[in-house]
């Protein structure tokens, strides 16, 4: 009887499970199953119980399975391994009892992989805006197409560990007048859980002030500003405070005491497949509430509706935007309200953004809002079917044959180890085999492993083929192996079977079945029960 199961990291990319596998235990299994895992494989993988021909191989699988123990077995090293990997053991955290709850454990290691990417970045480039207002009316009654144009700018600097200086500047121009300033800002890291930054500004804005960020609580965060303009000495007062209200939403409180006092309340939350935020500001002069809404269509595409109305606003926008690279991307947007109906037209590259609002109309119409809606998205989804889709399906194709390529070294690597592994396996697991068909146990009497395409095809070990060869992996003798004293097997659901000793990925970034053959399927266990056929 042939039984079909699906790999777990075929469907969930099951993250960090390597180290389960390995011992071929749960995620979810007690200290006395991986103990009593760890003795069983050490028992195998101990270089003084093999010969001297393979002590080398059975060292370099021992030293897995001791790493594979010494993390599993200590609760601090298994949480961080859990949520990060490898990654997170190697970031540089500090265990102690400070840190004994998975979440702060996750918000430690966020902050440390925050610095270590803000560290490598920083330097590269600088980080900037270009806004230009064009305006079609204008352009049409020979006024000129540009009404105003404003460039802002900032560099980054690690001075230290702690220290961080930021230096900017912006030009703004509207019609004929306009006006220029600079910053500074020097940012202070006091502890991992506060910063204090000093900034000063001359030219469009001149002022200095003071800033501190708090972290009060895991969940509850607080920030406060003070600053004074050189110009006419007022003082402005901030103080705002953030909460999380849960695993991917957050509140916030603003209230901003001076020349412009106002109180805003807002909440954003955020997740793989959509964002969305909203706010409600109440000032001396002015109220106005706004919203966003951004879907992720695809990792590459997402749209979005924003909305806007106050004393003096009243706006609707529908847009969307498309990733052209890995650090690209283009946006557009229809904006209608009481200002007229505009086009933005976006581009963001890294930390640089270009936007262009496109005034068509100041007075608000049916035609032209009609058309100003229909005509680009029209456009875009000729360019989606007839252009874009075309290109990425080539790219596409082109980027499977450079990662078959890529990865052919690493397949043949792997699937080297893996065999090395059997050879050390091969005497016990013939001997349980010969056990169990004493006794009418569970034989495995074939398994191969790799890509379901040529497995349904009715894959015969004794074929030559190198396509068909190159895709799949012979793992009869690891799972003989595995058949326990109760004469059941079980792969545990959540963890990548390409992990196992004796296994082999025979097709990264393929999705993978298992194809067991057996005497009696009834001694099998699966957790898919549905894959039995």
């Amino acid at each position: 009887m042939r039984l079909y199961g699906e790999d777990d990291d075929a469907k969930n990319e099951a993250p960090n499970t390597e180290l389960y596998a390995i011992l071929n235990v749960s995620p979810q299994a007690s200290d006395d199953e991986i103990r009593k895992a760890y003795r069983q494989w050490a028992q195998i993988y101990h270089p003084d119980k093999q010969s001297s021909q393979l002590k080398d191989v059975a060292t370099e699988n021992f030293q897995r399975i001791c790493e594979a123990y010494e993390i599993l077995s200590d609760v601090n090293k298994r949480q961080i391994y859990d949520i990060y990997g490898m990654e997170g053991l190697t970031s540089g955290l500090e265990l102690g009892p400070k840190l004994d709850q998975v979440e702060e454990i996750k918000q430690e290691l966020e902050k440390l992989r925050q610095q270590e990417q803000d560290m490598k970045v920083l330097p590269l480039l600088p980080s900037g805006a270009i806004l230009a207002n064009l305006s079609l009316p204008d352009f049409l009654d020979g006024n000129g197409i540009l009404k105003g144009m404003c460039m802002s700018s900032e560099v980054q600097s690690q001075l230290s560990k702690r220290n961080l200086i930021a230096v900017g500047g912006n030009i703004a121009v509207t019609g004929e007048s306009g006006g220029a300033g600079t910053t500074a800002v020097l940012r202070h890291q006091i502890s991992s859980a506060s910063t204090i930054e000093f900034m000063a500004s001359a030219g469009l804005q001149s002022l200095i002030g003071l800033q501190t960020s708090q972290v009060l609580t895991a969940n509850t965060g607080a920030t406060m500003g003070l600053s004074m303009s050189l110009k006419d000495g007022s003082i402005n007062l901030t103080n705002s405070w953030t909460r999380h209200l849960s695993e991917s939403t957050d509140g916030n409180i603003e209230l901003s005491l001076g020349s412009e006092s106002s109180i805003t309340v807002g909440w954003r939350k955020e997740d793989e497949k959509m964002s969305a935020d909203g706010a409600i500001k109440i000032g001396a002069s002015a109220v106005e509430a706004s919203a966003q809404y951004t879907r992720n269509f695809s990792s590459k595409s997402h749209g979005r509706v924003a909305a806007k109305v106050g004393s003096h606003t009243l706006e609707i926008q529908v847009g969307g935007g498309r990733k052209i690279s890995n650090f690209s991307t283009v946006c557009m947007s229809y904006a209608i309200g009481i200002r007229g109906i505009f086009w933005k037209l976006e581009l963001h590259r890294g930390g640089q953004k270009l936007i262009i609002p496109i005034l068509l109309s100041s007075h608000l119409n049916v035609v032209t809002a009609a058309g100003a809606f229909i005509i680009p998205t029209t456009l875009y989804f000729l360019l989606e079917s007839y252009v874009f889709k075309p290109y990425n399906l080539k790219r596409e194709k082109q980027k499977a044959m450079e990662d078959f390529d890529r990865t052919r070294a690493e397949v043949q690597q792997g699937r080297a180890v893996a065999r090395k592994a059997q050879r050390l396996l091969e005497n016990v697991a013939n001997r349980k085999r010969t056990q169990q068909v004493e006794t009418g146990g569970l034989v495995i009497t074939e398994a191969i492993y790799g890509n379901p395409k040529y497995l349904k095809k009715g894959f015969q070990p004794g074929e030559q083929k190198d396509e068909l060869a190159s895709q799949v992996f012979d793992v009869t003798l690891p799972l003989n192996f595995l058949v326990d004293d109760s004469r059941q097997l079980k792969l545990h659901e959540g963890v990548k079977k390409s992990g196992i000793m004796g296994f082999c990925d025979p097709c990264p970034g393929e999705a993978k079945h298992l194809l067991v053959e057996v005497d009696d399927y009834e001694e099998l266990l699966i957790p898919q029960e549905a894959h039995r056929r």
